[in-house]
């Protein structure tokens, strides 16, 4: 189960994951809705970009950029956290929407907690894989903890100060939009 979009639906993509001695030009890519290391993509481009079956994932080491020429050509492209405290995927989910302009699924794995939804919906991502020891309707919640935001963002154009309108002056803000 995954969030999308805000509820709760069935998965049918797998997540391919390295085993410790293998390679990205050895790894076996099985059939079906794969969603692969951005290693075995850039490895075997040649006979994946064949398949239209194929995702891609980031680790958090990893740089968009080394997508650009391919991005609009996947579906679903995920960023991993490794760990709950590993914030360099926010500025790979955010890169991927503004910089490469990729409008596709963008999904959150690994280590994804409530508290980080909401967060990550605001940099673009559309879908999150919880970990599988929480519980996916709590997660859920992690949506409604903020009812409004200061900063700009992939989700928001404006902040705060030029939505804010006061009684009697318009919407209050320096300079034109």
């Amino acid at each position: 189960m995954i969030i999308k979009n805000k509820a709760i639906i069935e998965d049918d993509w797998q997540v391919l994951r390295l085993q410790d001695q293998e390679t990205a030009e050895a790894a076996i890519v099985p059939n079906g809705k794969i969603i692969v290391p951005l290693k075995v993509w850039l490895a075997q481009r040649a006979v994946l970009q064949q398949r239209n079956d194929i995702g891609v994932w980031f680790a958090s080491d990893e740089r968009p950029e080394n997508l650009a020429e391919d991005v609009h050509r996947f579906s679903v492209i995920a960023v991993d956290f490794p760990k709950f405290s590993d914030g360099r995927g926010y500025s790979i989910a955010y890169n991927l929407r503004t910089r490469l302009g990729y409008s596709g699924e963008l999904r959150a794995i690994g280590d994804v907690l409530r508290d980080q939804l909401f967060y990550m919906q605001r940099v673009g991502f559309d879908t999150f894989e919880p970990r599988p020891d929480r519980n996916i309707n709590d997660a859920l919640k992690g949506f409604e903890d903020f009812s409004e935001v200061y900063q700009t963002s992939v989700d928001r154009k404006q902040p705060l100060f030029r939505r804010v309108v006061r009684q009697g002056m318009g919407a209050v803000g320096f300079g034109d939009d």
